[in-house]
């Protein structure tokens, strides 16, 4: 499964269900696989990121998108998904189109050893000519512990399969300077860089959990892989096709060139903050390069709770944040290490250790065109 030949497709909950009647919009999802049935006669692999669940659920358990609660939208997702994954099998039959229902949770993204067998089982089915549905699975999965939107959920999912395209269909052709309904909104045809356009991003849909500002981090977690995007309105004949084909106006973010590899892409492009560390500017200076590890002695402050294995955002001093990476040692571990600096690292926690922190070859150094995030509340004091 190369990345020419695979598309990641991701629908906004405004297309699949009628916002007035909370029903499925068949004859959107007909024109959508129809295209879909096109591009796999020309011998792309499709993989379907549908939103819906919880928009056509709620009629079933007796709310609408404005009174509906956490516990209310994971009772509407168990009860729409059928209804949305049926719909799709009894369209897609008329293709010829075989549909396996992928659910992931958070976790799948940001544990490898999770993240590679999701991978697999996806290749595994593209490979038996079956197109992957993936969902979040929402009637488990808490505000805590979730992903929070289908954008950058179908973001990580191109990224994992080295997908050559990313295409977000919504309710909008594509990306302006300032909301589309201000006089004199200009429309953005290509863009490089997403970070100078997320201030005019604010706001969402009324069905759906995500807005423009979502789809923009979602483009830039695919351009960091490598991953060339498109953010463009579904109501059209061929929605997929019209697009790749350069038949109609949209957004194109473009693929970064020199993209990250599987595993430096993995480790920068996180949905949720594990733990962060501080370090001097000094210190984060010297990580620019990738080729120095996070020391004991570096750290000037920790935030949040994490284990080994997890991925730790690093800021320098003026909580700018520099780097990711893989931690080797649990927040408590860390903790002792770094109130207790004179001591011994065997005697603190009864096995020997060199003190590094972030091994340099499990550290990303954050490019200028990368999108930061601001360090945790709480976190500009000494939290050691």
């Amino acid at each position: 499964m190369s990345r020419s030949n695979t598309v990641v497709v991701k629908i906004g909950s405004t297309l699949v269900a009628n916002s007035d009647r909370l029903t499925p919009r068949f004859g959107f999802m007909q024109r959508l696989l129809d295209d879909i049935a096109r591009l796999r006669d020309r011998g792309t692999n499709v993989i379907l990121c549908s939103s819906g669940a919880v928009a056509l659920g709620l009629k079933t358990v007796g709310e609408t998108p404005e009174s509906a609660g956490i516990s209310d939208k994971q009772a509407a997702a168990a009860c729409g998904m059928p209804l949305l994954t049926n719909a799709y099998k009894q369209i897609g039959h008329e293709y010829g189109i075989e549909i396996a229902q992928v659910l992931l949770t958070l976790g799948d993204f940001e544990d490898h050893r999770r993240f590679l067998n999701t991978r697999n089982t996806v290749f595994r089915l593209m490979e038996a000519g079956v197109m992957p549905i993936v969902n979040e699975n929402d009637s488990i999965t808490t505000e805590e512990i979730r992903v929070g939107d289908n954008d950058r959920l179908a973001a990580k999912v191109a990224q994992m399969v080295d997908a050559r395209d990313f295409i977000i269909l919504t309710e909008v052709d594509g990306l302006y300077d300032r909301h589309p309904d201000e006089e004199g909104a200009k429309f953005i045809e290509e863009v490089t860089d997403v970070a100078p356009f997320m201030e005019a991003t604010k706001g969402k849909s009324t069905l759906g959990t995500g807005g423009m500002t979502t789809k923009l981090m979602a483009a830039n977690i695919a351009q960091e892989a490598g991953v060339t995007t498109y953010i463009a309105h579904g109501e059209v004949d061929h929605p997929l096709t019209s697009i790749l084909d350069g038949e109609r106006r949209c957004t194109r973010f473009v693929a970064h060139e020199d993209a990250a590899s599987g595993w430096e892409s993995w480790i920068a492009n996180r949905l949720q903050m594990a733990g962060s560390l501080r370090v001097s500017n000094e210190v984060a200076e010297e990580l620019i390069d990738g080729d120095r590890a996070v020391m004991r002695a570096d750290i000037k402050g920790i935030d949040g709770e994490f284990t080994r294995g997890d991925v730790l955002h690093i800021y320098d001093e003026d909580g700018i944040e520099r780097a990711r990476g893989l931690s080797d040692f649990t927040s408590e571990e860390l903790r002792v290490l770094a109130v207790n600096p004179h001591l011994d690292a065997e005697q603190l926690l009864g096995y020997k250790t060199k003190g590094e922190i972030v091994r340099s070859k499990n550290l990303v150094s954050l490019v200028k065109r990368h999108l930061r995030w601001d360090l945790p509340d709480g976190a500009s004091d000494p939290a050691i």
